[in-house]
This record gives structure tokens, C-alpha cells and sequence, in this order.
């Protein structure tokens, strides 16, 4: 049975001559989440994901898969791990098919769970009907489907990912994030840690974030508790029409709303409380009979970044 902490990151440190890049860097992995690993240009998102993926060495520290450290013994710690590191390079000359017959020889599978796991990969990531076209007719897009294949061909219980939209067109992007989204969703057992710029995509696909900047955590933890760091949600209520200050007065009246101001045509709303109590603000909005026709919760995952960034330099 698999560790409740597959990956687990123990005073990690890597110095590149005297700049250090990894700094006595610490934090642990949920089993079965789908992890966000956050932080700007310079963090050590990308040097992290190397070390545990073995392309880097560490000066110092641990860092372990499924209880393995993988600076000290990186074949087994690595067996049951799938990744897609940088730009994932392939020989155009193959077929999907014939990639991942190649890629599951080298890891030491045989042909008859090759063709297995083969048919049911190339469902999961969409690619059947391209399964026998040479991928240098691939766009960028259908070539990272094929690299998130071969993540998964030796059926992982990790899966590590550095920025895997990076450089896709929007179609491509939102392609790539539907087919992590059905990967999440569909494969028992897995959990994934993902590096990203796009906080709309860590948004949208992660349960759990870890926010690293200058080589340091500075956050590690549910989603939702970063998004909401103050207690609060961010609320954006839609108005028929441009209220007026007496609607505004009336809506930062109403009970556990902290603060109201026009934004345009709606109203942005500061509110403490949980789902309940959004309901009943909707609810006590509709009786002011001030031509709201919608409420939804906005994301606080930017505004929560910037601050975390700016406390931790």
C-alpha cells in the first residue's frame, strides 16, 4: 500500500555555485490530490521538479516518492512515477503506437502489457483515431496528449508535470486541461503535482496548492483555505442596471457582507461565511428588489498570490 504522503520533501537544497536556487526547501504531497506548485520566474518550481524526477542533483536534503528517497536511490523511487519535464521531445518518425511500444521497453514492460495499457492511453488521452499517424503531422497540442500518454504508460501513482500548457495555443491549453481534468478524474490512485504560471489553470485543476518563492515554502495546503487566506469570499452580484449608492448602502447593510462597491454594472461583495450563508445573501438581495438577476464567487487565487509574494521577499 501506497504512503498517504507520496511525495515528501524533506530540507532540500541545491546551490549553483553561490547563487542558491533550492533552499532548505520542505513540504509533503497529499495521496490522490492534484497539487499546484506555484511561484514566479526564479522560485525553483522547475529545479524542484527536476530533483525529484532525477535530471538534477541535490547539494542537499531529501526527496522522496512513495517513502523512496530518489537523491539516494533514484531506479526505485522513480518506478512507480510518470513525468512530463520541459518540452517533451519525440522521434516524429513513430506513431503514438509505436512511441509508447519504444517508451515501454525501456522501462522493462513486456508486449503483452504494452498493447494493454497502449489501447486503453490512447482512449484516455483521445488519440485513438491518431493512433497509427506519424506524430511530425502532430500539432503541439496532440504531441503534449502523447507525452501525458507516456506519463501514464507504466500505470503511476505520481504523476509530475512542469507546466504542461506551456506554450500551447488556447485551444491547445484548454485541450490539455479537459484531458488532466478526465485523467483526474478517471484513473484510481494518482496524484499528481503540477507546476503553473496560469492561476485561472491551478484554479481550475488543483484540490491542493504549494507556493515556493526564492527557493523557500511560503504555502502548503487546501485550494480553497488559499483563495479565502482572510475568511473571506469575493462575491459579484449582476444587476439589470448601474446601482445606485442607496443600493449599494443597502446591499453592505445586510448581514456577514463586509464590504459592497459598484464594479460597472455589479456590484463586487466582500462576505464572510460559507455556502449557506451565500444562499441567504442571495436570498435577502432579491427582497431589496434591486434588479440583481445573479451571484457567483470570484476567484481570489491572484489577489492571494500577490500578497503572499510580497510578504515573503
Amino acid at each position: 500500500m501506497y504512503s498517504e504522503t507520496p511525495i515528501e520533501i524533506i530540507g532540500l537544497r541545491k546551490e549553483y555555485g553561490s547563487f542558491t536556487a533550492v533552499d532548505d526547501l520542505s513540504f509533503s504531497v497529499k495521496r490522490n490530490s492534484f497539487t499546484g506548485l506555484l511561484g514566479p520566474n526564479g522560485a525553483g518550481k522547475s529545479t524542484t521538479l527536476k530533483i525529484l524526477t532525477n535530471l538534477l542533483k541535490a547539494t542537499s536534503g531529501e526527496a522522496c516518492l512513495n517513502g523512496i528517497d530518489v537523491t539516494k536511490r533514484p531506479k526505485e523511487a522513480l518506478t512507480a512515477v510518470g513525468t512530463v519535464v520541459e518540452t517533451p521531445e519525440f522521434y516524429l518518425y513513430l506513431t503514438p503506437r509505436e512511441t509508447f511500444k519504444f517508451i515501454g521497453k525501456l522501462i522493462g514492460m513486456n508486449s503483452e502489457q504494452i498493447a494493454s495499457e497502449t489501447e486503453e492511453i490512447l482512449e484516455k488521452v483521445m488519440m485513438t483515431e491518431w493512433a497509427d499517424k506519424k506524430l511530425g503531422t502532430f500539432s503541439k497540442g496532440m504531441r503534449q496528449r502523447i507525452a501525458l500518454g507516456q506519463a501514464l504508460l507504466n500505470s503511476p501513482n505520481i504523476i509530475i508535470l512542469d507546466e504542461p500548457t506551456s506554450g500551447l495555443d488556447p485551444r491547445g491549453m484548454a485541450e490539455t486541461r479537459s484531458l488532466l481534468k478526465n485523467i483526474r478524474n478517471n484513473t484510481k490512485d494518482l496524484t499528481v503535482v503540477m507546476s503553473s504560471h496560469i492561476l485561472s489553470e491551478v484554479h481550475d485543476l488543483c484540490d491542493r496548492i504549494t507556493l515556493i518563492n526564492q527557493g523557500r515554502m511560503i504555502f502548503n495546503g487546501d485550494a480553497s483555505a488559499f483563495g479565502n487566506m482572510d475568511g473571506q469570499r469575493r462575491m459579484i452580484l449582476k444587476m439589470t442596471a448601474v446601482p445606485s449608492q442607496q443600493v449599494i448602502s443597502d446591499i453592505s447593510a445586510l448581514e456577514n457582507v463586509k464590504s459592497a462597491e459598484r464594479f460597472g454594472n455589479d456590484v463586487d461583495i466582500f462576505i464572510k461565511g460559507d455556502d449557506d450563508v451565500c444562499a441567504k445573501l442571495f436570498s435577502q438581495i432579491n427582497d431589496l428588489n434591486v434588479g440583481a438577476y445573479a451571484l457567483s464567487e470570484e476567484n481570489t487565487l491572484e489577489a492571494t498570490y500577490l500578497k503572499f509574494i510580497k510578504e515573503s521577499r
